[in-house]
Order: structure tokens, then C-alpha cells, then sequence
């Protein structure tokens, strides 16, 4: 059987043969050099060489589609982006849109302004670009020596930026850096006292403990608690709120729960009732209380519950937010540190969220709160004994309120307010960061946008309102220093302002005034290690952390308005606007608790709660109906959308002058402000 033609073997020997003849012709001393080679190995390297020849093409093909795939993702996503944004501009419009009737900022018209200056500037620079002049420069005497309008122009703004505008810009860059420098030192001070804490472990101790044997209990040593839930048309989080506080365990003879309602939709009115009613019938001493004149917001609330006089015969006082659920044991594990200690006012604890998860607006907000809680607070709570009360999840004693003037309707943020007060009039506080209460993190921009406007703008209002109350109290200069430069000037007045001005302002100017210089330490290493700090608290967040500096410098413009509007008692410093909540949380536990605490209850109360519950059932129809019929959709940010522009434009002319890392922190800078101005962060709705 005769064997087949080896074609490639013929192949490779034509090419040989050429290959020899042409070397032979060019070179004729070739003869003289023997070269020895393995067959076998040029054999298979030919081999391989042939078969890469013919895959060559494929190789080419994939490669090609590979390209195209990846053009068509950035294009798709381009394309959707812009779909996005047009719809949003075509709809935002509408008469029932809140943002496009309110009438323009004062700020907002600065960044317009700021903007349009930018523009110019980048049109003229490009100008200057193609023309040659970021190679020499021309200056005015050269300029009029030749017809040219432009280069003489050019020349002329050369000289103006250099003798004017450099010098003063560069003055406050040196502010702005050593305010931020100052900040940084008091953000590692913090994290250095964290970890003195858990290394030493330093934390509260309490005088007594409660037994968990309810049936053998003295009453009597369980002093007398009063819960107050404020809340103002909380459709979504009404039960869980109630439901968990009354659930507590504790004596129910010596615990009155008052449900504050301010809320003006007579349908959610009727909610609340009902479930009070359910828990009455099931033996809580429970009480619906609704203001029929809603003055001083949540502080006018609260002032107002205190007044009853009943309240009297009460020892302590536990206030929960709609949105918050207390463990079981919530009072067990915070009433027993007053027992031995008369001069503590208040016991603060810790925030546990149910949604930090959710999307990328809770996870870079989880991040902010557990430096928040995990930090500062237990910080201040160890070595100083203050704090700001966050609010909610904390108990006072009602001694510490009384005598320090109770609940004053001057400010948005009445829990700071009271806690200044009461430090100024010697009392203590502790914090405890065991102890974790269910809360809600705003999962929307829009609602998380107006909870910063109000925790920003009123400590400005409280800070004008009592700086001379601080002066002429009568604790140690130590706690009035700390009070007025630490806690008021740099944790809420340096931080926005250096925040908003050095990176959203000062960086994009520093472009086109390139005389004064912003050192690159000082836009990419300390802001990356105070992050890092920043995110200790939250580890699993860890990879998030360039979308969080991103979007903590996003935000600063809300925070910067926020603390002007509250300084100089601007319109918009006095506005409250309620959180608004979905009403996430653990449900199926909690309802699971309530079933096995009405279990007892069943045979003496079953006919009271079927009428109950049937009447609950009509209204949750009618609560599904109202939620059907509610339409949403996001929203533009006007100021967000042109601060955008702003460093976009500055990060052109970045590159036009191979500015390196400013570059590419602009660039994602603005993309950031871009994003979050066209509201694609947090919950998406239609």
C-alpha cells in the first residue's frame, strides 16, 4: 500500500530550496558557513508556523468581534444613558414636579454662572492649543507686534492670571489645605481612640441586671418607662414601629406607650388607630395621640406629649422613630446603666440598617453611619461623656429633660439641641455600641438629599443660636472648646466647606489658572487614606471605596447649601421633610413575636379581635388602593448636572496639558456628579 504525499514536507522544501538559492546569489561566501540544525525541532516549528499561518485569520475574526463587542456594550450603554437623561428633561416639567416649580438657588446660580466662565475659558485655551502657544507662550509685547487679535488677547489674559488671579486663588488653596489637613488629624485622632478601646475594652458597665424570669419577678424594681413613637404619615413602617415596641420585655404595668401622630392623611389616621386599638385589646397600655394645631415638627410633638400629666409619674423616657425596631430586650439591656449613676441623662445606641444591602446609595450610606456610630460616637461616649443624640433608639431620664428647658421648636434638629443643652448643664451620657436597634436607610437620592439638607443645615441654626449660651455656661473652657471648635466649627462647618470648595470649585480652576497649584497629595493620597479610615468600621464595603470618595464629594454640594442656608437663616434652612420609608425589616421574625405574644390573650379578647382585625383588613384595602394609584419617578439635579459639566470640562483641559491624575479624578469626579444628576443612583422608579 503505497503512502500518501507529505504536501507540507514539499511545501517547506520548495521554500527551502528558494531560500538557498537567493542567500547563494546575494551572499557567495555563504558556503563557508555550516549551520546545523535538529530536524526534528525545525520540522515541528515549521509546522507550528503553517498552522498559525491558517489560523490567522480566526485569530483576526475573534479579535475583530471582541472589538465590536465591546463598542457595541459602550455604545449601548451611551445610548441608554442619553435615552435616560431625555426623558427625564422632557418630563421634568410637569406641573406635578416639585423640583422644576421651586425657584433657582442662590447657589445654583453661582455654579450657572461658574459654568458658563469655564466654557469660555476651555474655547480659548483649545484655541491657544491649536495654535502652538502651550509650546512658547506669547506675551504682550510680541502679541502687538503682530495683527492678531486672538494671540494679543491671549497674551493679555496670560499676564492677567498670572499677577491677579493666581496669587489670591493660591492664598485660599493654602486654607482650604490646611483646613483639610486639621480634619484629617481629628479623623485619625478618632480612629487611634477606636482602637485604644477595643485593645483596652473600654465600654460602660452596668449596676445591675434584669432577670429573663418573668414569672418570679419583683415589679417593683422595674422603674417606670414611657416609649414615645413620633411619626407623621408613616404609611409603609406604621405596624412594625408599633408592634415592636410593644413587645417589649418588660412589666406592662410599668411601661406606657405613646404613638405621636402627626399626620395630616386622614386614611393613615385611621391605620394608626386601628392598630392601636389591636394592641389595647391585647392588654398594652398603648395611647393614640394626634396634634390638631401641627407646630415645631418633631420637636413640637414631642413637647407637646410631654405635657400630659401623667407623664409625671414616669422615670425615663425611650423615643423610637416610625421606621425603628427595638429588640425585645431593648430596655432590659439600656434602663439598668442609670441605676447608680444621677448624673447620666441619656443612653444612646447603636443603628443596625436592614437594607444596607439594597443598592449602591445604602452601601456608600452604611459606610457613613458605621464610621458614625462605630467611631465617633463611642469615641465621644468613652473619653468626653457627649454626644449628639441621633434622634431616636435612645432613653432620657426625665429629670435631664425638664431641667434643661425639654423639647424648644428652634431648630430641624431638636435631638442635637437637647443634647447640647443637657451637656451645658453638667449631665452625662453614654453610648452603647452592643446594643443595635433595626432601622431604614433612604434608598432613593431624592429622599436621602433632603435628610442631608436637614442634618447639615440645623446645627448651623443651633450652633448661631447658642454659641453664647456655650460662652457663659458654666463647664470647663476643655468641653467649650471641644464643643465649639470640634464639634460645631470643624465636623460641620470646615468639613462641608472645604469639601465642596477644594474639590468642586478650587481643582477645576487650578486648570485654567495653572500658576496656582493644588498638590496631587492633596486630590488623590489624603482624601484615599482618610477613606480607607473612613471604611475600617464596614470592612465588607472594602471594595467600594472609590465610589464612596466619589460620592462623598458629590454630595458636598448639598451639605455646602445645607450649612450656608442654616448659617445666614436662609429660606430653605427651616424646611422638614419626612424621610420617606418602604418599609423593609425583618417582618416574618417580628410578626412571628407578635402572634406568640397574643397567644395568651386568645379566649378572653378573640371576639374584640375579630372585629378588629376585621375592620384592619378594610383598611389595609384601602391602603393597597392608595399605594396603587401613587406614581413616582425620578428626578434631575440641577446643581448636580452643571457641577458635572464643570469638571468635564476642566478634565478637557486637563489633557490638553497633561495634567496626569487630575485628569482622571476629574473625569470620574464629574461622571460621578453626572450620574448622581440624572438620578441613577439609589432606587430607580419610572
Amino acid at each position: 500500500m503505497s503512502r500518501a504525499p507529505n504536501y507540507e514536507f514539499q511545501e517547506w522544501w520548495n521554500k527551502q530550496r528558494e531560500n538557498q538559492g537567493e542567500l547563494l546569489s546575494e551572499n557567495p561566501n555563504s558556503l563557508l558557513t555550516v549551520e546545523i540544525r535538529s530536524p526534528t525541532a525545525d520540522r515541528t516549528a515549521d509546522k507550528d508556523r503553517t498552522r498559525s499561518a491558517r489560523q490567522l485569520s480566526w485569530i483576526y475574526l475573534l479579535k475583530f468581534q471582541q472589538i465590536a463587542n465591546s463598542i457595541a456594550f459602550i455604545t449601548n450603554g451611551f445610548v441608554s444613558l442619553l435615552r435616560t437623561a431625555n426623558r427625564r428633561i422632557t418630563t421634568s416639567d410637569s406641573p406635578s414636579d416639585l423640583e422644576s416649580r421651586r425657584p433657582q438657588s442662590r447657589l445654583y446660580r453661582v455654579i450657572k454662572v461658574f459654568l458658563v466662565i469655564i466654557v469660555v475659558l476651555l474655547v480659548f485655551e483649545l484655541v491657544a492649543y491649536f495654535k502652538g502657544w502651550h509650546f512658547s507662550p506669547p506675551t504682550v509685547e510680541s502679541a502687538a507686534e503682530v495683527v492678531d487679535l486672538v494671540e494679543y488677547l491671549y497674551a493679555n489674559w496670560l499676564e492677567i492670571r498670572a499677577n491677579y488671579l493666581a496669587p489670591p486663588l493660591q492664598s485660599l488653596i493654602n486654607v482650604c489645605i490646611a483646613l483639610f489637613l486639621i480634619q484629617s488629624v481629628d479623623r485619625v485622632v478618632l480612629v487611634l481612640g477606636c482602637f485604644w478601646i477595643k485593645f483596652r475594652g473600654l465600654k460602660p458597665v452596668a449596676v445591675v441586671e434584669y432577670s429573663e424570669d418573668v414569672e418570679n419577678v419583683n415589679v417593683e424594681e422595674y422603674p417606670m418607662v414611657l416609649v414615645q413613637i413620633p411619626m407623621c404619615n408613616e404609611r409603609e413602617v406604621y405596624q412594625q414601629s408599633i408592634a415592636a415596641v410593644c413587645i417589649q420585655d418588660w412589666p406592662r404595668e410599668r411601661m406606657l406607650v405613646q404613638v405621636l401622630d402627626d399626620s395630616d392623611d386622614l386614611d393613615v389616621q385611621a391605620l394608626i388607630k386601628a392598630e392601636v386599638q389591636k394592641w389595647q385589646q391585647r392588654g398594652v397600655s398603648i395611647l393614640y395621640r394626634h396634634r390638631l394645631i401641627r407646630t415645631g415638627y418633631k420637636a413640637g410633638n414631642l413637647k407637646s406629649a410631654m405635657s400630659c400629666d401623667y407623664v409625671k409619674d414616669y422615670e425615663f423616657v425611650a423615643i423610637f422613630d416610625a421606621d425603628f425596631q427595638p429588640g425585645q430586650d431593648f430596655l432590659k439591656k439600656t434602663i439598668p446603666y442609670f441605676r447608680g449613676h444621677d448624673d447620666l441623662a441619656l443612653v444612646q445606641t447603636r443603628w443596625a440598617f436592614v437594607n444596607k444591602d439594597e443598592n449602591l446609595l445604602t452601601r456608600l450610606q452604611n459606610i457613613n453611619l458605621a464610621f458614625h456610630f462605630e467611631v465617633e460616637q463611642q469615641v465621644n461616649g468613652v473619653f468626653i461623656n457627649f454626644f449628639g443624640f441621633n434622634g431616636t433608639a435612645g432613653v432620657w431620664r426625665i429629670k435631664a429633660l425638664e431641667e434643661c428647658g425639654g423639647w424648644l421648636e428652634r431648630t430641624t434638629v431638636e435631638d442635637m439641641d437637647i443634647a447640647v443643652r443637657a451637656h451645658l448643664c453638667g449631665w452625662k451620657f453614654i453610648y452603647l455600641n452592643d446594643v443595635k436597634c433595626l432601622c431604614e436607610l433612604p434608598e432613593s437620592y431624592e429622599a436621602y438629599k433632603k435628610q442631608q439638607h436637614r442634618w447639615h443645615s440645623g446645627p448651623m441654626q443651633l450652633f448661631r443660636l447658642c454659641f453664647v449660651d456655650i460662652l457663659h455656661s458654666k463647664v470647663s473652657w476643655v468641653k467649650k472648646a471641644n464643643m465649639i471648635f470640634l464639634f460645631f466649627l470643624l465636623r460641620k462647618l470646615i468639613l462641608p466647606f472645604y469639601s465642596f470648595t477644594l474639590f468642586c470649585i478650587i481643582l477645576p480652576l487650578t486648570m485654567f489658572l495653572p500658576e496656582a497649584q493644588l498638590p496631587v497629595w492633596v486630590v488623590c493620597y489624603v482624601p484615599g487614606l482618610m477613606s480607607i479610615l473612613n471604611i475600617i468600621p464596614a470592612p465588607r464595603s472594602f471594595p467600594f471605596i472609590v465610589p464612596y470618595l466619589l460620592f462623598e464629594n458629590t454630595i458636598s454640594v448639598t451639605k455646602f447649601n445645607a450649612m450656608i442656608s442654616g448659617l445666614f437663616q436662609l429660606g430653605s434652612s427651616y424646611e422638614w421633610i419626612v424621610t420617606k420609608k418602604l418599609g423593609r425589616s425583618s417582618e416574618a421574625d417580628l410578626f412571628g413575636m407578635m402572634e406568640n405574644e397574643s397567644q395568651p390573650l386568645a379566649e378572653s379578647t378573640n371576639l374584640h379581635r375579630s372585629s378588629s382585625e376585621s375592620g384592619l383588613a378594610e383598611l389595609n384595602k384601602l391602603e393597597m388602593n392608595k399605594k396603587t394609584g401613587k406614581h413616582k419617578r425620578n428626578r434631575l439635579y440641577r446643581k448636580e448636572l452643571a457641577l458635572a459639566f464643570i469638571l468635564l470640562t476642566a478634565s478637557v483641559r486637563s489633557l490638553l496639558s497633561a495634567q496626569g491624575i487630575h485628569f482622571y479624578f476629574l473625569l470620574f469626579q464629574g461622571v460621578t456628579f453626572l450620574v448622581v444628576g440624572l438620578d441613577l443612583i439609589g432606587e430607580q422608579v419610572s
